[in-house]
């Protein structure tokens, strides 16, 4: 497998690579693939998207009338995707820290970026999750997916562990209307995150996934928390 890198950026968080994955002599007959890696931690690509499009889908279940729903986490566009499927939603505000990864989506670098975006239920707000989410006007949001990491255990930045801890989770609540969720995917099992979502919220329950990546089952869990 050959990898040829797209783009580069720099941030105060360190280093976002986007670069593509094309078959070699050995594999031919495989496809092609965009990959995304911070700080040369793989996040994502664009060959397994299984996991994005369960969050969405498992998350979406949970709310009555997900009509306003909040994502924390643009990746390479799949758990949004998922989401605006959804003919229940009507905005989708995405918030992502790295600006270079929103003007990568916006201007086709990453080539299914631009007719995501152009879905007029999308705004996309750069900025960390946690002032986002502080900054919140109260009762606004059905739903928020939180989709920044692969759970507590697999942080893409260490700075992001406090999103797992109660003080964030009560900004969450916050921005809540009555009946509405959080939801956080997580590639292991977090006993931590039940016990703090369990001290911030009036229900929550956790739920394995059974997920098929590159040809393996592997087990997700999704923790929720309602209002």
């Amino acid at each position: 497998m050959e990898h040829v890198e797209i783009a580069r950026a720099e941030s105060e968080r360190g280093e976002l690579v986007l670069r593509e994955r094309r078959p070699g002599s050995d594999d031919a007959g495989a496809p092609t693939a965009l990959e995304l890696r911070a700080n040369g931690v793989f996040v994502m690509d664009t060959r397994e998207v299984a996991t994005e499009q369960a969050l969405a889908t498992a998350a979406l279940a949970v709310v009555d009338d997900p009509r306003a729903v909040a994502v924390g986490g643009l990746g390479l566009g799949f758990t949004m995707h998922q989401v605006l499927a959804d003919s229940r939603v009507e905005t989708c505000a995405v918030v992502e820290v790295e600006q270079a990864l929103v003007d990568w989506m916006r201007d086709g670098t990453i080539a299914h970026g631009p007719a995501l975006l152009a879905d007029a239920r999308v705004s996309v707000v750069v900025a960390d999750i946690a002032v986002a989410v502080a900054e919140a006007r109260p009762a606004s949001y059905d739903l928020l997916l939180l989709d920044v990491d692969n759970g507590p255990g697999y942080l893409v930045h260490d700075a992001n562990a406090v999103l797992y801890e109660a003080p964030f989770l009560r900004s969450v609540r916050a921005m809540l209307r009555p009946g509405g969720a959080v939801a956080v995917w997580s590639a292991a099992e977090a006993p931590d995150l039940e016990r703090s979502l369990a001290s911030v919220f009036t229900t929550t329950r956790s739920e394995r996934h059974d997920v098929r990546l590159q040809e393996r089952d592997e087990h997700y869990w999704l923790y929720v928390g309602v209002v």
